[in-house]
């Protein structure tokens, strides 16, 4: 099993340029067997006004992209786990377009 705890960073993009917002995350990530599993909390406390993004974009579409210091990244689903303190990450796989 391959574990890796640290710094990394859930971004928010509408698009390929558009970021709409940034929150540095500590995560615990598991790797076994193929699949993987992640648990991560916010690195500070956000301010009021970061918040309110923070939780308007989890409403909005709770896929982020996670990025890690050493520069890889990854599509993520989102979710608040118990008191909303503990965020829970899974792998998200785009559905294929139709016609593609």
């Amino acid at each position: 099993m391959d574990t890796y705890e640290g710094l990394a960073r859930l971004e928010w993009w509408v698009n390929h340029s558009t970021s709409l917002g940034g929150f540095d995350v500590r995560v615990i990530a598991c790797a076994t067997s193929g699949s993987w599993t992640c648990d991560a909390v916010l690195d500070a406390a956000l301010p009021e006004d970061h918040q309110a993004v923070f939780d308007l974009l989890m409403q909005a579409d709770p896929v982020f992209t996670l990025h890690f210091d050493e520069g890889s990244e990854i599509l993520v689903h989102v979710a608040s786990v118990g008191d909303g303190s503990r965020l829970a990450l899974t792998a998200y796989e785009q559905a294929e377009s139709v016609g593609s």
